[in-house]
């Protein structure tokens, strides 16, 4: 499962700041105020002086016209652009990718449930119009999955989050609530960098965030991993990672 990428700006990351601009300056000395679509820290992944890549905007409207995807950290890319993790899954989601969430026959995106909360997807077998179709092969309930970008690594270790996450508590509590209602529900982590090799909360950051994934996880919602393998022209989704809580 792959998808493609256009990052036709190179260059190197001069500094990050202000959340959500960073400046990269081209190999012709031009510097560059780029939008940066990561609302983490970026713990490890902001090193002044990094190689970066970044994709370029047609839309006349938007004040910025590129945007980071990606930094070098030692040998490999790191993705850096969280709705590129949220793409690579409904990719996988829509093709039967992943097994544990596979057969389903139709995949909505940004779908509200109650309380106002919105998750990334609900697998079921239901169209838009209300007429019931085959549903998932072993499991008739409808599944929902919110996706976790994940950049931070300690070693082999894949680590969630780089900065402390009020808004993933939320999710699990409501995920946690869902399958209390009779539904699966699932968080799935898609590693955007391809020298992991396992996947843990990282406590030292946020313990109240592993405290919330460890008591969904308890409550029925499942802990789900993939690795995905990030190049200068696309992600591909390499397979699943273990978990440990």
């Amino acid at each position: 499962m792959t998808l493609a990428l256009r990052t036709d700006l190179a260059g190197t990351l001069v500094r990050r700041y202000k959340r959500f601009l960073a400046d990269v300056e081209a190999p012709d000395g031009t510097l560059h105020t780029v939008h940066c679509p990561n609302p983490g820290s970026m713990l490890g992944c902001a090193r002044p002086g990094s190689a970066v890549r970044c994709s370029t905007s047609t839309n006349p409207k938007r004040k910025l016209r590129h945007t980071l995807e990606m930094i070098r950290v030692g040998r490999i890319w790191v993705g850096l652009h969280t709705q590129r993790a949220n793409q690579i899954a409904g990719l996988a989601l829509e093709a039967g990718a992943i097994p544990e969430l596979a057969g389903y026959t139709h995949v909505r995106r940004e779908v509200t449930v109650g309380g106002g909360s919105r998750l990334d997807f609900c697998l079921d077998g239901r169209r838009l119009d209300g007429h019931r179709l085959d549903g998932h092969r072993r499991d008739e309930r409808p599944a929902w999955v919110e996706v976790k970008s994940v950049t931070l690594a300690e070693g082999r270790r894949a680590r969630f989050p780089d900065s402390v996450t009020t808004r993933g508590r939320r999710h699990m509590d409501t995920l946690a609530k869902l399958c209390e209602e009779g539904a699966r529900a699932a968080v799935l982590f898609v590693v955007q960098r391809g020298d992991c090799e396992r996947v843990e909360p990282a406590d030292d950051i946020d313990p109240m965030y592993g405290e919330a994934l460890r008591a969904a996880a308890k409550r029925g919602v499942e802990v789900l991993a993939v690795r995905a393998r990030v190049t200068a022209r696309a992600i591909r989704l390499e397979g699943g990672l273990p978990v440990d809580l």
